[in-house]
C-alpha cells in the first residue's frame, strides 16, 4: 500500500512538472488554496452548504472545541460531557449522529476508520490554525473517508503569511479554565519558502465534578513556492488526558447535585461510595502528517496530490466495582473458606493504530465549466487489547499487566470520483457527481465481552468487502444577480461501524446503509438582506439503530430498520440593519421518523429479578432519537470603531434519547444566550492588541443537551406485564460561565 501511494505521488509530480509554468505572486496565493476545491461545494454547486470564515472562527475562539464553534450554523447541536465545551465533545447536524458526519482536513479523512467518529479532544485548539470550515448538509459532494451520510465538515488549514508575524494569546475563566497559544510565521523567505508554527496548552476542571482536561497541541507547516507549484508539509497533533464524565446522572441526583460525576466511584462491599479513583482517565496521543503538492498546469488546469499518515496511541483506565473475575480471564480465589467470584479491579483498554494513504484530484475550470476527477487510497491497521492491573484482595498469580482480550483490524478504503458543473443554458447549470468506493474490512481476535454460552471471550471474525456507487445530480439556476435556486438528488452508501459488528447477533451480520437525499434550495442576496430556504427529504434504507434487543450474551445491539426518513425546512436570514448593526438568524423545522419499528424490552419480575426474556413492542411510526423538531439560532452583532459586541441565542426543542418516544425518556427544550465583547487596538510600534470577554449561558439556564435512556417491563408471577419502567441518564451543561482572552500580534 505504501509503495503504491509513493509511486502514485512520484508519477503525478513528474507529470505535473512537464506542464509547469512560471507564476506570479497572486497565482502562488491561489495555488495555496487549490487543495480542497475538489471536495468542496462552490457557489453554483447544488449542494446545501454554509461557510464559517476565518473572522467568524476568531471571534468565537475562546478555547472551546470545534463543535461549539459551529453552533452558529443551521441544524447544529453541540454536546459536552464535561459541560463546558472542552474535553469530550460531540456534534449533531440535522439530528445526524457523529458516526455519519464526514470530517476532513485539507480533504484528508479525520473520521476514525473503525468507529467513524471524530474525537475532537485528540486535536485540541486545531481551530486556531484553520482558515475556514465548510459544512455540507445532506449527502453533500464526493469526499474522502467514511461517514459522509447526512453531513460533512470540511476544514482547511490556514495559508502561510507573506509577512513575518508573531502572536501570543492567553485565556482564562470559569472552572479554572485557561489556554495559552503562541503562533509564529517567518513570512516569505527568498521568494520561495515560508514557515509557521503554533503551540497550545488548554486546561480545565470542567463544569462536572472531576471532569478535568489537560490538553497540549502543536501545528507546523512549511512550503516551497515555485514554477507554478506549491509543495507543503503540514504536521499537527495533540496529547490529551481527560477524566471520565461519560456516565451521566439520573433525575433525582440532578435535583440534588447536577454537577455530580459517578465515574470513578469506589464502592465497599455494601455498594456504598467510599471515594473516587484519581486515575479514571482517558489518555491519547495523535500525530498527523500531510505532504501536499499543488501544481498549476495552465489557466484552466490544476492538479494536486497529497500523502498523509496519522498515528494514534492511547488507553483509558477505569476502576470497576464488583466485577465477575472470569470475565477478565481470572480465576476465583478463596478467603477464609469463602470462594470469591467477584471483586473490585482496575482495568485499562488500550489501542494503537496507523492510518495512511494518498489522495489526488485533477481540476478543470472555465467560465461555463468546472470539473474534477479525483480519489484516494487509504489504509488503516489497529490493535485493541485490555489489561487488568489490580484486583482487590486477590490471591493467586496476577501479572502486572494481565491481558484478557486482544483483537486487530485491517481496513482498506479506495474511491474515485468525477464531477462537473456545466452551464447548459443562460445561467442554468447541470451538476453531476459520480463516485465509486470500495472497502475491505477485516477484524480478528477476541472482543472485550465474555461469552457465557461458550465460556470464553466473544470471538470476532469479520471479513467483508463493500462496493458502493454514489451518484449525485442537480440543477442550479442563477435567476438574476440577487436570486438563485437549486435542486439535487444524491445517493450515499455507508458500511457498518466496528460497534455494529461487535454488538450484533452472533448468527447475523449488519447490512450496509443507504441514503436517498432530495434537496430544494433558494437564496436571495442583496447589500442589505440575505435570505435562504432549503427543503430536504433524506430517505434511509436499512439504517442501523438501537432497538433494545440484546445478543446472545446480553449486550445491547444495533439492527437495520427498513424504512426511516428525515424531512424539513431550513431557513436563514441575514439583515444589515445599519453599517454597524447586523442580525443573522436560522431555523430548522423537521420530522425524523422510523417506520415499522420494533423495540425490545428486558423482562423482570416484581422484585426486579431478571427473567432473561424480552418482550417485543411494535410501533408503526416513531421519532428518531436525538432529533429535535426545531433548532434555531440568532446572532446580533454590533461594531463601533475598534469595539465589537455580539449576542448569540440558541433554541433546541425537546428530543427523545431512545427510539421509543417515551415522554420520560426525553431532553427538555432549552434556550440559551451567549454574549461576546472585544476591543482591538492597533499601533505601529507594538502591533495589534485585542481584549475579549465571552459570557456563555448569561441567563443561567439549567439544561441538558445529551442523555441516554433504557426501559424494562415488570411482570407478575403469571408473566403478565404490570408496568413499564424507564430510566434516564442526563449530561448537564454549564450554567453562566465566562472566559477572558488577551491576544497580542506583532
Amino acid at each position: 500500500m505504501k509503495k503504491i501511494v509513493i509511486t502514485m505521488f512520484v508519477f503525478c509530480s513528474v507529470f505535473a512538472r512537464a506542464y509547469s509554468q512560471e507564476s506570479d505572486t497572486m497565482r502562488v496565493i491561489e495555488l495555496d488554496e487549490i487543495q480542497v476545491t475538489a471536495t468542496r461545494a462552490e457557489s453554483r454547486t447544488p449542494v446545501t452548504h454554509s461557510l464559517v470564515t476565518k473572522s467568524q472562527i476568531e471571534s468565537s475562539n475562546y478555547g472551546q472545541d470545534i463543535p461549539f464553534i459551529l453552533t452558529l450554523m443551521p441544524s447544529t447541536v453541540a454536546t459536552s460531557d464535561a459541560g463546558a465545551g472542552i474535553g469530550a465533545t460531540g456534534i449533531r447536524i440535522r439530528g445526524v449522529d457523529p458516526t455519519r458526519i464526514n470530517v476532513t482536513t485539507n480533504s484528508i479523512p479525520m473520521n476514525d476508520a473503525e468507529s467513524h467518529s471524530v474525537f475532537w479532544v485528540n486535536m485540541p485548539d486545531l481551530v486556531s490554525s484553520l482558515a475556514d470550515i465548510q459544512i455540507q448538509r445532506g449527502a453533500g459532494s464526493s469526499t474522502n473517508g467514511a461517514g459522509a451520510f447526512g453531513a460533512s465538515i470540511n476544514m482547511q488549514t490556514e495559508s502561510l503569511s507573506y509577512e513575518p508575524y508573531g502572536q501570543v494569546s492567553i485565556s482564562g475563566g470559569s472552572y479554572n479554565t485557561h489556554r495559552e497559544t503562541v503562533k509564529l510565521g517567518t513570512g516569505m523567505l527568498n521568494n520561495h519558502f515560508a514557515f509557521s508554527a503554533r503551540l497550545s496548552n488548554i486546561n480545565s476542571d470542567g463544569y462536572i465534578s472531576r471532569a478535568s482536561s489537560k490538553l497540549q497541541s502543536f501545528f507546523a507547516q512549511g512550503a516551497y513556492y515555485g514554477n507554478g507549484a506549491v509543495v507543503k508539509f503540514i504536521t499537527f497533533g495533540g496529547k490529551e488526558e481527560t477524566y471520565h464524565a461519560w456516565d451521566g446522572i439520573d433525575a433525582e441526583t440532578m435535583k440534588i447535585n447536577r454537577r455530580y460525576n459517578p465515574c470513578g466511584e469506589m464502592q465497599d462491599e455494601n455498594g456504598d461510595v467510599v471515594g473516587f479513583y484519581k486515575n479514571q482517565t482517558d489518555n491519547y496521543i495523535q500525530y498527523n502528517y500531510q505532504l501536499l503538492y499543488n501544481q498549476r498546469l495552465s489557466n484552466k488546469w490544476n492538479f494536486n496530490v497529497t500523502l498523509h499518515y496519522t498515528r494514534g496511541d492511547g488507553y483509558y483506565e477505569e476502576y470497576k466495582n464488583n466485577r465477575t473475575l472470569v470475565e477478565y480471564g481470572l480465576q476465583p480465589f478463596i478467603i477464609d473458606g469463602e470462594t470469591i467470584n467477584k471483586s473490585n479491579l482496575i482495568r485499562q483498554k488500550q489501542m494503537y493504530n496507523d492510518f495512511y494513504g494518498g489522495i489526488f484530484s485533477l481540476n478543470y475550470r472555465t467560465q461555463k465549466i468546472s470539473a474534477s476527477m479525483g480519489g484516494g487510497i487509504n489504509k488503516y491497521t489497529g490493535d485493541h487489547w485490555g489489561n487488568v492491573t489490580w484486583v482487590k484482595n486477590y490471591i493467586g498469580n496476577l501479572d502486572a499487566n494481565h491481558e484478557y482480550y486482544r483483537n486487530s483490524t485491517d481496513k482498506a478504503d479506495a474511491n474515485i470520483f468525477i464531477k462537473t458543473n456545466y452551464e447548459i443554458y443562460k445561467n442554468i447549470s447541470l451538476y453531476a457527481d459520480l463516485q465509486y468506493r470500495r472497502i475491505t474490512h477485516v477484524i480478528n481476535g477476541e472482543n472485550d465481552n465474555w461469552d457465557w454460552i461458550n465460556e470464553k471471550m466473544q470471538s470476532l471474525k469479520v471479513d467483508n468487502t463493500y462496493n458502493f456507487f454514489n451518484p449525485k445530480f442537480g440543477f442550479h439556476y442563477q435567476i438574476n444577480k440577487k436570486n438563485e435556486a437549486y435542486v439535487s438528488l444524491a445517493v450515499a452508501n455507508k458500511e457498518p461501524t466496528r460497534n455494529n459488528f461487535t454488538d450484533a447477533k452472533f448468527d447475523a451480520a449488519p447490512k450496509s446503509e443507504r441514503l436517498y437525499d432530495y434537496e430544494l434550495g433558494y437564496n436571495f442576496n442583496s447589500n442589505r438582506i440575505n435570505f435562504g430556504a432549503t427543503l430536504y427529504y433524506m430517505n434511509y434504507k436499512n439504517q442501523l439503530v438501537l432497538t433494545g434487543e440484546t445478543n446472545d450474551i446480553g449486550e445491547a445491539l444495533t439492527d437495520n430498520v427498513a424504512k426511516s426518513y428525515r424531512s424539513g425546512i431550513e431557513l436563514m436570514l441575514g439583515l444589515k440593519l445599519t453599517d454597524w448593526l447586523h442580525w443573522n438568524a436560522n431555523a430548522t423545522f423537521s420530522r425524523n421518523i422510523i417506520k415499522d419499528y420494533t423495540e425490545y424490552l428486558d423482562d423482570y419480575d416484581e422484585h426486579w429479578n431478571a427473567l432473561y426474556t424480552q418482550t417485543a413492542n411494535y410501533m408503526s411510526s416513531t421519532d428518531i432519537a436525538y432529533s429535535p423538531a426545531v433548532i434555531a439560532g440568532s446572532l446580533v452583532s454590533f461594531r463601533f470603531g475598534s469595539f465589537n459586541a455580539a449576542l448569540q441565542s440558541i433554541y433546541v426543542s425537546k428530543q427523545y434519547v431512545t427510539n421509543s418516544k417515551q415522554d420520560d425518556l426525553k431532553l427538555d427544550s432549552y434556550f440559551i444566550n451567549n454574549v461576546r465583547v472585544d476591543y482591538t487596538l492597533r499601533t505601529k510600534s507594538f502591533g495589534t492588541f485585542n481584549l475579549g470577554v465571552a459570557v456563555n449561558n448569561i441567563l443561567n439556564k439549567k439544561y441538558c443537551s445529551n442523555g441516554w435512556g433504557s426501559s424494562s417491563y415488570i411482570n407478575d408471577n403469571d408473566g403478565n406485564v404490570l408496568y413499564r419502567s424507564n430510566y434516564m441518564g442526563y449530561f448537564p451543561q454549564a450554567t453562566c460561565n465566562f472566559m477572558i482572552n488577551i491576544s497580542v500580534q506583532f
